[in-house]
């Protein structure tokens, strides 16, 4: 097979894939992490980076202060890391001339770095390392690596490890804290605060060595299993009370759960939502490495005061308001109550496994004086939520406790108790680059279009929506039609001048209702897909706010949609053009596909635009409860670019869907084997057309026949005259249908309308030994010639034909 008919083959099948220039790939990024307050030279590999130009970051507090390509594979950056950079993960992307890559991390971290020096794996020769260091290495197969620290008595060591978070590979660390006598002071495989990573913390009981022990949980590591091992006298409390607070408000927060103690600060809250929002503990001897999530909220908050196990002891509260407390004890149930009048409505929903709490929690709500009136455990994930109506006025309580009655310190949770608001969250589809979804970004490129499709989910409340984007390049606008109200997912198109600079943005996507009486907030996300487990289901994800966009090189071709001038009727198909144009030299076949569909209308994949040619059909059909409206479509087309697969769009064309211009009624017709028959169809025009339209008879049985009919806008019937053959399969065919072709400005509205039934008998045989006919007897004068009576119509012909044919019969 040719090169070129493998990339077609390779390009068919991305006919599902949203929008991508001629992506690059970025598939490691060495070292994972570095310190803030410094600069760090970092390797970014994979493929297509030659035309490499800036690093896109999603969190503020790292800048490139310098790029360089190495080759197609490499590109080194040195980053400049702030000193009040956020510590924890940040999200980023490649930007090249041709596309942007798929997202990855880098962990930016207090310490100083380290490198793991093999041998390592002997508990007497453990590595020696500072205390107050993170420690960048692998847990190969079977690999245990020793990590040596010294600490006085009373000094809190504490070791976490990034692996999972990494985003790399499925791995599950493990991490222990022995002595030099090698027993085991505190260890950790699993710790809910920092997901399937590990954290372990001792005070260390007399001065001398500790070692720290780092491995893959089962033993079963590999090359992939990349970590960092930070280890310190830093403090890291496993949960906060609060749970999160009022934006731009001071909060007063409790940490909980750390072994030096519990311990209080204050806390200054941003002024605007944050989703991904968190902060750290930190004291007089170091920071915590990662955040502990931190709900930021519009309301203020209450915190359980014990004794609070009964409606009668219950925590009052009015909402909208957080409720904060602790499970503290096995079995521990807690209660708050608050006042409201009948039919007030809330939506009562708990946050705890949400901000890493390894509370299973259950919720109820119900009469202050006893009984339940909703409850929950599990709404969409671990955590709870009721809507709740007020029966009555009255006094009602809000209750929760661990599913297995489990309790601790760290059983923290959160619950939010406030009026039915509407809602509006944009978003795109999750980028999974293991699942087969491409680099979800718009990459346009100069002078083109590309289109991506956009998700809206409206919670309490409808309607149309608007969508616009901020924050795009210069050069660069967004068109959309109007979201209406049924749909959840819908085509918005990217567009570039020709001379629009080369540059990358992170942009909005906004959705406003059209209806100005409605104001509902709007939100954007995008879910990237970093590692996956069994069965493909999603295992460590990241979420960020905006979308990476950029305006490229200019793409060698550009499709169009010859808009159709006549409607897709239901019931009927098209086919629709499309028309390439190439610059001179680009011969390559494209592949074109529409990523979207309206309303019961279906397209076909599998469609190119042949090498050397510039035109191509996409057969499209609608079916019988298509939504009557003209939409806007969009096709996309791919092909090859100087520097790999790219992606380009068509703009948004006009596409309307009616209703059928005729109906017709199928007559029951029976037939025997070899014999012929008028099957009978009577006619309703729906609507006016000129001329006359072509019917052709589809879905007969082997062997029977018939010719194709002509009909106009008056036609009343229609007749089909079949014959069969000795052969033609007997028994009920019920999928006979009519193609009917109507000529309308040049363009056939074609159709296809059923459903009739044929019935095919086997002819009876004739009866043994039966006697001879007897001579017929001579005819009878005629009678009087009656009156001229009206024509019977062919229809009337046939009906009194089959009426005659049934009195013979009996």
């Amino acid at each position: 097979m040719r090169l070129r008919d493998l990339l077609l083959v390779a390009l068919l099948g991305l006919g599902t894939i949203n929008a991508h220039g001629a992506s690059p790939s970025m598939t490691g990024v060495r070292p994972l992490g570095g310190r803030r307050g410094t600069e760090v030279d970092v390797v970014l590999s994979g493929g297509r980076l030659a035309d490499a130009k800036e690093v896109l970051y999603y969190q503020p507090g790292i800048a490139t202060s310098k790029l360089e390509v190495v080759n197609d594979g490499q590109v080194k950056v040195k980053l400049k890391i702030a000193p009040d950079c956020r510590l924890g993960l940040h999200d980023l992307r490649l930007r090249t001339a041709t596309g942007i890559s798929e997202v990855r991390t880098f962990s930016v971290g207090a310490l100083p770095d380290a490198a793991e020096v093999e041998p390592n794996n002997d508990f007497a020769k453990p590595q020696p390392i500072a205390m107050n260091s993170t420690v960048n290495g692998v847990a190969e197969n079977e690999d245990v690596d020793y990590y040596q620290v010294e600490a006085k008595k009373g000094e809190r060591i504490t070791a976490e490890i990034e692996g999972i978070r990494l985003g790399i590979s499925l791995f599950d660390p493990y991490v222990a804290i022995m002595d030099s006598k090698r027993f085991e002071l505190a260890s950790s495989d699993d710790t809910a605060l920092v997901w399937q990573d590990a954290a372990a913390s001792v005070i260390a009981p007399a001065d001398g060595k500790y070692i720290i022990q780092a491995r893959e949980s089962a033993y079963a590591g590999n090359g992939n299993c990349l970590y960092r091992l930070h280890v310190g006298n830093f403090p890291r409390p496993t949960a906060t009370l609060p749970g999160g607070g009022k934006v731009g408000e001071q909060v007063d927060v409790t940490w909980i759960g750390d072994v030096a103690g519990v311990r209080s600060t204050k806390v200054s809250l941003p002024p605007t939502p944050d989703s991904n929002f968190g902060i750290q503990a930190q004291d007089e001897k170091g920071i915590a490495p990662y955040p502990n999530i931190f709900r930021l909220s519009p309301f203020g908050n209450v915190l359980e005061v014990e004794p609070n196990d009964s409606g009668a002891t219950a925590t009052p509260f009015a909402p909208p308001m957080a409720l904060n407390g602790v499970i503290d004890k096995p079995g521990d149930v807690d209660h708050f109550f608050f006042k409201a009048t009948k039919g007030q409505t809330f939506d009562v929903r708990v946050y705890a496994r949400g901000l890493r709490s390894p509370l299973d929690s259950v919720l109820y709500v119900g009469n202050r004086s006893g009984g339940a009136i909703a409850g929950n455990d599990d709404s969409a994930g671990p955590d709870s939520y009721i809507r709740f109506a007020a029966p009555a006025d009255g006094e009602f309580a809000v209750w929760i406790f661990d599913q297995l009655k489990k309790g601790g310190p760290d059983y923290a949770y959160r619950i939010e108790v406030s009026p039915v608001q509407a809602r509006l969250d944009m978003s795109v589809a999750s980028e999974s680059l293991i699942r087969g979804t491409g680099n979800i970004a718009v990459s346009v490129p100069r002078g083109n279009r590309q289109a991506i499709l956009v998700n809206a989910s409206r919670a309490d409340f409808g309607g149309d929506l608007t969508l616009s984007a901020s924050g795009l390049p210069q050069g660069m606008a967004l068109e959309a039609d109007t979201m209406a109200a049924n749909l959840g997912t819908y085509p918005v198109l990217f567009t570039a001048k020709a001379d629009a600079p080369v540059a990358g943005s992170l942009a909005t996507i906004s959705g406003k209702p059209v209806d100005p009486k409605v104001v509902v907030p709007s939100t954007f996300s995008q879910t990237i897909e970093l590692v996956l487990g069994q069965n493909n289901i999603p295992f460590w994800t990241r979420t960020v706010d905006t979308l990476a966009v950029a305006v490229t090189d200019e793409a060698p071709y550009s499709i169009e949609v010859v808009e159709p001038k006549v409607p897709l009727v239901r019931g009927g198909s098209m086919n629709l053009k499309i028309v390439a144009t190439r610059k001179p030299g680009f011969t390559a076949p494209i592949a074109v596909s529409l990523p979207w569909n309206p309303p019961g209308v279906g397209s076909a994949g599998g469609i190119a635009i042949a090498e050397k040619q510039t035109e191509a059909l996409i057969p499209i059909n609608a079916d019988g409860g298509a939504e009557l409206k003209t939409w806007k479509i969009v096709v996309n087309g791919y092909s090859s670019g100087p520097t790999g697969p790219i992606m380009v769009s068509s703009q948004l064309a006009k596409l309307r869907v009616a209703g059928p211009y005729v109906g017709l009624a199928y007559q029951a017709a029976t037939v025997e084997q070899g014999k012929e028959l008028d099957l009978a169809i009577n006619v309703t025009k729906n609507v006016d057309f000129a001329g006359e339209a072509k019917v052709t008879l589809y879905g007969l049985p082997n062997k029977a026949t018939t010719e194709t009919k002509t009909i106009t806008k008056d036609s009343k019937d229609l007749v089909f005259h079949i014959k069969t053959d000795a052969t033609t399969p007997a028994g009920k065919h019920a999928n006979l249908f009519c193609q009917v072709v109507i000529v309308q400005d040049g363009e056939p509205v074609l159709h296809n309308i059923g459903t009739g039934q044929l019935r095919v008998d086997v002819p009876l045989p004739p009866k043994p030994n039966a006697p001879a006919a007897k001579p017929a007897a001579p005819a009878p004068a005629p009678p009087p010639a009656a009156p001229t009576a009206r024509p019977l119509s062919k229809l009337e012909q046939l009906r009194l034909e089959a009426r005659e044919r049934a009195k013979a019969g009996k």
